[in-house]
């Protein structure tokens, strides 16, 4: 299927306009996500439909804990990714078509019947996750128009690389997202994903702008992004450029992929990063991948009660009504009515 977003240039090159990449392509080549590839001048999408991963899953597994907490998100995802990150927990479909060079797979599935098995799922929510939603831009984007005529939510977990352009035109479908924060310094974007950390900050400014809820996540590599200079600084672009109700989750990070070479993240530095989310004015900072950790649960910036119990993915007790703190009335921020705004 023809691509969206990109430009025809001379001699049969092209360049392609979806993400901060931008790609530009001679006849027969693909670009770094590799599953876009110049067809003699017309850049093709070699993954519309060919869904590798589809599952129901628990929208706090996103994660998202301020959008529908509770209720359940049917989630989809083709192969391939425009970053190469060393710690990429789903390597063998986001990098498959580079690591196994050329190799694209997946069921092919019309938009219709996604939102279809949606439905059916009693799931308030599509997902667009596992691997990069940006890289399948053109059958997400079919989809998620369907699903908003349906009264389902549309969400993207991402790396926030996606172009101004692609944003733009997925804006209006686009009710909430994940957007991964890997680090805050551009040597680790450079070194570790392949990327530049600009454009991720750019992305969550006009993500914002437009209107789309975001919740923000930082994995935490020991002696890669965990140093308290690095973390203040983050935190203070988050309250100040995105606003204190931004949801920050800090995971720990489990050695996979290109980066074993250390252990886990300490719970302690878990627990030290949110304190300095809090300090910078965050009102809600989360700890992820530690079950039973208080981090899991929202308090009431107001009042400081718990407001949402949780535990890994469950939710345990929930103490907000119409959006509001049942314990003093607070307003907390969020989507917690089942219904596309």
């Amino acid at each position: 299927m023809q691509a969206y977003l990109f430009e025809n240039l001379e001699s049969n090159k092209v360049k392609c306009h979806l993400c901060n990449h931008r790609c530009v392509m001679k006849a027969g080549r693909r670009g770094k996500c590799g599953v876009r590839e110049n067809s003699s001048g017309v850049l093709n999408t070699l993954v519309y439909g060919r869904v590798i991963a589809s599952h129901i899953d628990p929208i706090e597994k996103k994660p998202l804990f301020h959008v529908l907490p509770g209720s359940l998100s049917y989630s989809i995802a083709t192969v391939g990714c425009n970053f190469k990150c060393r710690f990429c927990q789903n390597a063998d479909i986001a990098q498959m078509p580079l690591d196994r060079p050329g190799t694209i797979m997946g069921d092919l599935v019309a938009p219709e019947a996604v939102v279809a098995a949606a439905v059916n799922g009693h799931c308030h929510s599509i997902a667009y996750t596992y691997t990069e939603p940006t890289v399948f831009f053109e059958f997400a984007y079919d989809t998620a128009k369907l699903a908003h005529a349906q009264n389902l939510l549309n969400i993207f977990v991402t790396n926030g690389y996606m172009s101004a352009e692609a944003l733009d035109m997925i804006s209006p479908y686009l009710h909430a997202a994940n957007v991964d924060l890997k680090a805050f310094t551009e040597d680790y974007y450079r070194k570790l994903c392949g990327a530049k950390l600009k454009h991720v900050k750019n992305t969550l400014k006009h993500m914002k702008a437009k209107g789309v809820f975001v919740e923000v996540t930082t994995l935490i590599v020991p002696g890669l992004n965990d140093n308290v200079q690095e973390l203040e600084n983050l935190a203070r672009f988050l309250a100040d450029s995105l606003g204190p109700d931004t949801p920050w989750h800090i995971s720990r990070f489990h050695p996979t992929y290109k980066l074993t070479d250390r252990g886990p993240t300490p719970v302690s530095t878990l627990q030290k990063a949110r304190n300095i989310g809090i300090k910078a004015g965050l009102r809600y900072v989360y700890t992820g991948n530690v079950p039973g950790d208080e981090g899991e649960c929202t308090f009431c910036h107001e009042c400081g009660k718990t407001i949402i119990d949780r535990w890994g993915f469950q939710i345990k007790n929930l103490a907000v009504s119409k959006g509001c703190c049942q314990h003093c009335g607070a307003k907390v921020a969020g989507i917690w009515q089942h219904q596309v705004p």
